[in-house]
């Protein structure tokens, strides 16, 4: 992780591929990555399938000298090795050289019912091995038009109290936000990283270091006026990450921000 500028000093733009990719579609999209211009002032994340991991690693390391981070979509909830088939542990993921963990991202919760606790003890399990969690958070359309975003979102963010850091990267996605056509304003978006940045305070101390990511459909066409919010400190970008073209112009809109 060598950067110019400190990583918490810098916008994150994080790309979550979902359950999307293939051996020969990686390499190809790796090897573009190679004529992607520098940008010292974001960093960049991508978040494969746990089966790729390893070739995008590698493929990082070899093809782009480290200028993109390896990114797990999810951890076990178990800290050691065991009889857990099917999971992966986070001592596994530090051991091909993941960087950045995502951690209860919403269709965690709404495909697998991860809640808090589950959360919390995956938190705790990336912290142990070195490794940085990205904590998701976001209302439902119900939730939203109840008037309980706040609410819901501060009962998402207690999973941090106590934890063993002072360094806090948190996604908050607007789950309404997501493929339903409608769309969060900017001033949706500053209102809620305000609260989120505040509550962080709150609950870790004022010294802690914070990176706020917006996850609400970021595209090329939006992401510029995204990174001018106040406490909106990079973006969690879904279906733009598996396209160079829009990855890259999110990334250029970072670096212009």
């Amino acid at each position: 992780m060598q950067h110019e500028i400190g990583m918490w000093d810098q916008k994150w733009v994080i790309g979550n591929w979902k359950m999307n990719g293939r051996l020969q579609n990686n390499n190809a999209l790796m090897h573009r990555f190679r004529i992607m211009p520098t940008a010292e002032r974001v960093l960049i994340g991508l978040a494969a399938p746990t089966v790729y991991l390893l070739q995008l690693h590698n493929a990082m390391q070899i093809v782009l000298n480290n200028r993109i981070l390896t990114c797990a979509q999810d951890v076990s909830r178990f800290p050691n090795n065991g009889a857990y088939t099917g999971e992966v542990s986070a001592e596994m993921l530090a051991d091909i050289g993941t960087d950045i963990v995502l951690i209860g991202h919403s269709e965690r919760s709404l495909y697998f019912g991860e809640k808090n606790e589950i959360q919390r003890r995956k938190m705790e399990n990336v912290l142990n091995v070195g490794l940085i969690p990205l904590l998701c958070v976001g209302e439902s359309l119900e939730e939203r038009e109840a008037g309980q975003e706040q609410e819901v979102i501060a009962h998402q963010l207690s999973v941090l109290q106590g934890l063993d850091t002072k360094n806090i990267a948190v996604a908050y996605e607007p789950v309404w936000a997501i493929g339903t056509g409608k769309v969060a304003t900017v001033e949706q978006i500053a209102d809620m990283h305000a609260f989120i940045h505040k509550q962080i305070l709150s609950l870790c101390g004022d010294d802690v270091k914070i990176r706020i990511l917006y996850g609400g459909s970021v595209k090329a066409e939006n992401a510029a006026d995204i990174f001018a919010v106040p406490h909106v400190d990079g973006a969690l970008v879904g279906g733009a990450s598996l396209s160079y073209d829009s990855f890259t112009a999110i990334i250029d809109a970072a670096q212009a921000s």
